[in-house]
């Protein structure tokens, strides 16, 4: 019952915060938010699962109770974790304390309702990504949308309410694009399936159960059923073209929301489609590889020119996790252990790093109260910690040796030339690793233009370096992303274990 004990007690953290005086709240936040992180260290010391949980794999911290009847289906509280799952919610916990902590200078209004809502919205993430009924993942997937909508919408930018509302009508109507298709090939699956729970209809897609529905033939059903969910979660992730709603999002909501919004909701989308789209439906989906793999390296090479051109620097990294989500698609399409594999390793990474590069530009941000690259030159001369720590989570970014970043887009890239799902897949892979590239491009230019030289700043406020406790988040981010790229088998050994079943499909065991 430790998975339910991680939700409930974030659950009431979050009451506890809400109801506390704004003076205590974000000190009473971070020490209540470590309980989920040691929880989950401890989900992580102790994780026995063996295979994937979706494809008869055994599942750890397993709790499966029948809850309702709904229209003649079974509405279970089934959660528990695999190799896939695990290092997702262990991310979750530790970016949910660190942004806690990262806000405390940034926010001074309003301060219990921030850090509740920042607790309720990690207790929604731990429920998505441990959940193994669609009803109960729904559910919890849809009620991440109401805190991260207030967090934007409140403590934002001056263009707070637009963003919210963007980002809001956005993943809704996404959502039910992806609801209509799993609930039709749920139907398709007619008596196969007595309930939501998704082992069992992975099982029964598997062994060819589905029918035709309404007319449709099963073949039909399943194509339009794939599309639908994979358009509803590529709005999540977000790639090309359905990323505008990020950018803008990210911009205007403070800091500590970006970490979250980049860390931990990107990758429900990435989560979200190797679960659904590409585990229940691998056949769908190495028929449409090619124009997956297309717009995989379309995300990598859009996103990097349009991280290219922009001079703000909220602007350049939110644009540079489109760019990078589009790694991950690549990775999954490869259908390899190395491919699926280091996709997933690779949400890992990637929320870690893009939390220390939204950090730092927030740290930088509450000193100087400008992000622009024009702005300011020579913040290494007033604020060395934070910069030295920024210029180490951009070399991350570019995939530097020893670091998280390195290990993750290696794996996808030694997954996705062996692939064979699509002849092209190498050169689909070559032009990819040309966004690798860019990133450097555009990193470099901004840390030239900002941190280096003699010191200017445009706004007329002393700069001086950052406190303690904006220094330590950034810190601690830095230390576990040069951990995990020293020593990835902390993580990819078990996401191995759990990707490996998905490989009859496609591809190949390399």
């Amino acid at each position: 019952m430790i998975i339910e004990a991680l939700i409930a007690v974030t659950f009431i953290a979050a009451m506890v915060v809400m109801l506390a005086p704004d003076e205590v709240a974000g000190r009473l936040a971070a020490v209540l938010s470590l309980l989920p992180v040691v929880g989950s260290l401890y989900m992580w010391s102790g994780f026995d699962a063996t295979g994937n949980a979706l494809m008869g794999g055994s599942v750890a911290f397993e709790t499966k109770l029948s809850w309702l009847e709904l229209g003649g289906y079974t509405l279970n509280w089934h959660v528990g974790v695999d190799g896939i799952a695990l290092p997702l919610v262990v991310l979750t916990t530790l970016l949910s304390t660190l942004a806690i902590v990262s806000a405390w200078t940034p926010i001074d209004d309003r301060q219990s309702q921030f850090y509740g809502l920042m607790l309720f919205m990690e207790a929604n993430l731990l429920g998505v990504f441990t959940a193994l009924d669609f009803f109960v993942w729904f559910v919890f997937w849809e009620a991440v949308l109401v805190p991260m909508y207030f967090l934007i919408g409140v403590w934002g930018g001056p263009r707070r309410k637009y963003a919210a509302i963007k980002f809001f009508v956005y993943t809704n109507i996404a959502s039910l694009a992806m609801f209509i298709g799993f609930i039709a090939l749920v139907f398709g699956l007619g008596d196969s399936v007595s309930s939501l729970d998704m082992p069992a209809i992975a099982a029964a897609l598997r062994a060819g159960e589905l029918g035709s529905l309404y007319g449709i033939p099963a073949a039909t059903l399943q194509s339009v059923a794939f599309i639908a969910m994979f358009l509803g979660f590529a709005v999540k992730v977000p790639i090309v073209p359905f990323h505008t709603w990020l950018p803008d999002a990210h911009v205007e909501a403070p800091s500590p929301v970006s970490v979250m919004l980049a860390g931990v909701l990107l990758k429900m989308g990435t989560y979200a489609l190797l679960r659904f789209n590409f585990t229940m439906m691998p056949e769908t989906a190495t028929a449409f590889a090619v124009p997956i793999a297309l717009i995989a390296v379309i995300s990598v090479i859009y996103g990097a020119m349009l991280a290219l051109a922009q001079q703000d620097l909220k602007r350049i990294v939110a644009y540079s996790s489109v760019s990078s989500m589009g790694y991950v698609i690549l990775g999954l399409i490869a259908y390899t252990t190395y491919g699926v594999g280091g996709a997933t390793f690779q949400m890992i990474a990637h929320g870690l790093i893009s939390g220390l590069m939204f950090m730092a530009v927030g740290v930088i941000y509450n000193a100087t109260h400008t992000r622009m690259v024009g702005d300011m030159s020579g913040m290494a001369d007033r604020m060395p910690v934070t910069t030295g720590i920024l210029i180490a989570g951009a070399f991350g970014y570019m995939g530097l040796p020893l670091m998280a970043g390195f290990a993750g887009e290696f794996f996808i890239f030694k997954g996705a030339f062996a692939s064979t799902v699509t002849a092209g897949m190498p050169l689909y892979t070559a032009a990819a690793m040309f966004g690798i590239v860019i990133v450097a491009g555009y990193l470099l230019f901004a840390m030239q233009r900002t941190l280096f030289g003699a010191f200017r700043l445009e706004t007329d406020y002393e700069v001086g370096p950052a406190a303690l406790h904006e220094t330590v988040p950034l810190a601690v981010l830095l230390v576990t992303i040069i951990v995990l790229g020293v020593a990835p088998d902390l993580f990819f050994g078990m996401i191995q274990d759990a990707v490996n079943p998905l490989l009859d499909f496609g591809g190949e065991l390399s």
